[in-house]
């Protein structure tokens, strides 16, 4: 079976139900597989082959989650682009995938000369019933363009098996049914706002799609009026939603919240934890290559919240050394990950794909090298400690961003905090901080600077304080660290 079986599957057997609820929008299964059918047909009709890719220049929709399905149905790639994105980013990413055809709504000019554009929405005068199946489970199914948050964007290689390995277990530890109801405001383009399609649609649930999370009164509106049981959020939302009152309105709906793609600190978790008591917390960690690589039990969120704890079901996590042999219970090193979900590789750069997947003597099969520095207790627990492209290198010592920002989150009036390098000409790096004040904070450089230096080593105490009222972020909500360590360069930094 192929991801476009997850739809198929929950259209015969529940062909009336809810599948996706959208700015006032009820579509059932059925609605959506037929619409999907019809754009296959039409993709097909227009020429588009078995392995091309096709781009979806669409924000969260029912139109793009039924173009999703359609390029899979077609036996073609997809990827998704939000239609904010600027041109010479859209025409990056076009060429970079050698894309052939393009959904887009009506009127939006995206596509070079030579590449097909298709209207998002329904293809009238086609079929309704599902095309012939034309591809197999290890054919290449999505390509996933990362953030660049870290460096220059890669297109992510995902296979069918890939995702569909990666949903199953997700499924699993969530004990995901056909009775949740699952909000989402993370975008499509990023593997976990596509995760919520695939383990809902898996399960036979309910997605209420979000365009954004601007508007956060909206979404605590939205979270008591559907009865949502599914809330996965990132650090910057979960800050948002505490602060208009997201413990003020019981929500007694609401079973799980998740959250990925950053960790939260150990304070926000302690506020979640707070606000819904009865909701259990999954705080997760994972990467576009693998999804998803580990998951901490709800139980054990409140005696080890700094961590991300144990490896998916059909999953397997070790932590290495620079020469890659396993190290011991406490020792920091690089968490190194196998097993179904994880990428085939990276787009066009298979000198990159062999840094990172290399084979695996235990297994014979490969592994993801995922360049981000982890420990673990002598229960088989994660914790992370940070990117290794993130490290601080000062005055000869090496800094943690995390072990930073985790210290400064405790201080009363501290809503956000990042924690970054810049260059500096007598201590190589020097460390420094951005924060988000929380509303009527009275926050101070020199404060945060005394709170540091009472629990932490000198040379981890930030010299640089930036205070700002909103962190930048990447468009899957993380913070990006890039674009501060460019903001104090150009003389941001206070």
């Amino acid at each position: 079976m192929g991801i476009e079986g997850l739809l198929e599957r929950s259209a015969e057997r529940w062909p009336d139900k809810t599948a996706l609820v959208c700015g006032g929008e009820r579509r059932s299964y059925a609605s959506i597989d037929q619409q999907a059918n019809r754009l296959a047909r039409a993709l097909i009709a227009a020429g588009v082959s078995r392995g091309d890719r096709v781009a979806i220049c669409q924000a969260n929709s029912i139109d793009a989650v039924a173009a999703i399905f359609a390029v899979l149905k077609a036996g073609a790639v997809f990827f998704t682009v939000h239609p904010g994105c600027r041109d010479d980013r859209i025409a990056q990413l076009l060429a970079d995938s050698g894309a052939v055809a393009v959904i887009a709504p009506a009127g939006v000019p995206v596509a070079p000369a030579g590449v097909t554009v298709l209207t998002s929405g329904d293809a009238p005068g086609y079929p309704c019933t599902p095309p012939v199946r034309r591809h197999h489970d290890v054919d290449l199914a999505a390509l996933v363009y990362t953030s660049g948050s870290t460096g220059t964007s890669k297109g992510v290689m995902l296979t069918h098996r890939n995702v569909l390995a990666a949903a199953d277990a997700i499924c699993e530890y969530l004990a995901l049914t056909g009775d949740d109801v699952i909000l989402s405001v993370l975008p499509l383009a990023f593997t976990y706002g596509l995760g919520q399609i695939t383990t809902a649609f898996r399960a036979g649930a309910t997605v209420v799609l979000e365009r954004s999370s601007a508007y956060p009164r909206s979404i605590l509106d939205t979270l008591m009026r559907e009865r949502i049981t599914g809330l996965p959020v990132v650090p910057t939302l979960a800050t948002l939603l505490l602060q208009q009152g997201l413990g003020h309105g019981g929500f007694p709906h609401l079973r799980y919240i998740t959250n990925a793609a950053a960790a939260l600190s150990d304070v926000k978790v302690h506020q979640l934890r707070k606000a819904l008591p009865h909701s259990k917390l999954y705080l997760m960690y994972g990467q576009t290559e693998c999804q998803r690589a580990s998951y901490l039990p709800p139980e054990d969120v409140d005696t080890r919240a700094s961590s991300v704890g144990i490896a998916i079901p059909g999953t397997s996590v070790r932590i290495v050394d620079a020469e890659g042999n396993r190290l011991p219970p406490g020792r920091i090193g690089e968490l190194v990950v196998s097993g179904p979900h994880v990428m085939s590789g990276y787009w066009n750069q298979p000198e990159l794909t062999g840094r990172v997947l290399r084979p695996d003597d235990q297994t014979g099969g490969v592994v993801l090298h995922t360049g981000d520095l982890f420990r673990m207790d002598h229960d088989g627990f994660l914790y992370f400690v940070d990117r290794l492209d993130d490290i601080i290198k000062t005055r000869g010592e090496k800094v943690a961003p995390r072990a930073v920002e985790e210290v400064i989150a405790r201080l009363p009036g501290v809503a956000e905090v990042s924690v970054y390098g810049v260059p500096d000409d007598l201590l190589g790096e020097a460390v420094a901080a951005a924060v988000t004040p929380a509303p009527g904070a009275g926050l101070t450089a020199a404060g945060i600077q005394r709170h540091c230096l009472r629990h932490l080593q000198p040379f981890m105490v930030p010299r640089h304080i930036d205070f700002r009222a909103a962190l930048p972020v990447t468009p899957n909500g993380k913070v990006s660290r890039r674009a501060l360590r460019e903001g104090v360069r150009h003389g941001a930094a206070a």
